[in-house]
């Protein structure tokens, strides 16, 4: 099982791509600007997409991806695209993206019976299987209803855990203390400068990081995601100083996260 990161940063700009995350060839953990890296054919094999709120940076590849495969899965015949997310998050993408003002209601194209797009709500505590791999909804605390998503390796290999967009959180150390975590992706979008904004946003700065961490046992490996572009070396020299015995490094597109040996 491999999820290799299509984009990690908190914003665009010139080698910078919006979080997504490709799990082997056919799931998405959210869509964004990431996703336009991968060839059409990749694109068209994409058969689930996680969402993990509606937020533009984490969704903007959604309705693009739609158009750019509709085509190629309807002359395949290929089941529509099945989008998994909280009700509140899909009734934002139909009320705000798929209305036809913004982008067509691709839930109805090309066809209301054969769509290139179905939605389908979760809730946190699901364990979604997913052709054969297993994907637990953990909860996250932002300013939009949000989750995060702890992706079973199997096999005793523990598991990859995306904590989403969010502020601290109890209930999502709750959870992982009865989990083995193989790799934790945890944002910190802002540096202990912009403590203020962080809390106003519900993200977390390299302060409260170290502080969300102290209560993850044992030592694990930590991704850094969801840094603005410009950023990078303020936010990660604050959280190399931290003291923690966890293993952290800023998370980077391309890179590749193996589970359970392949």
């Amino acid at each position: 099982m491999k999820i290799r990161v299509l984009g990690c940063s908190g914003a665009i700009a010139a080698g910078f791509k919006t979080t997504a995350f490709q799990l082997d060839g056919d799931i998405l953990i959210d869509a964004g600007t990431g996703v336009g890296d991968l060839p059409l054919d990749e694109l068209a094999r994409i058969d689930h997409i996680l969402v993990s709120h509606s937020h533009l940076d984490h969704v903007l590849g959604i309705p693009l991806l739609a158009d750019a495969v509709l085509r190629l899965r309807a002359h395949a015949r290929r089941p529509p695209i099945q989008v998994h997310a909280l009700p509140a998050t899909l009734a934002a993408l139909r009320a705000h993206i798929f209305n036809g003002i913004i982008w067509p209601d691709f839930t109805r194209l090309p066809s209301a019976e054969r769509p290139v797009l179905s939605l389908h709500p979760f809730e946190i505590g699901d364990r979604l299987l997913i052709n054969g791999r297993t994907i637990e909804v953990l909860s996250a605390l932002h300013t939009v209803p949000a989750v995060g998503f702890a992706v079973d390796g199997g096999n005793d290999a523990g598991h990859w855990v995306f904590t989403g967009d969010t502020g601290p959180n109890p209930a999502l150390w709750q959870r992982l203390a009865q989990l083995k975590v193989a790799h934790l992706v945890i944002e910190t979008a802002f540096s202990d400068e912009e403590t203020r904004l962080a809390d106003l946003s519900r993200h977390l700065c390299p302060a409260a990081l170290g502080r969300e961490l102290a209560h993850l046992g044992g030592s694990v490996e930590v991704h850094i995601t969801h840094i603005k572009p410009g950023e990078g070396e303020a936010v990660m020299a604050e959280v190399g100083a931290l003291n923690t015995p966890h293993r952290i490094k800023p998370l980077r597109a391309g890179q590749v996260m193996v589970l359970g040996g392949g």
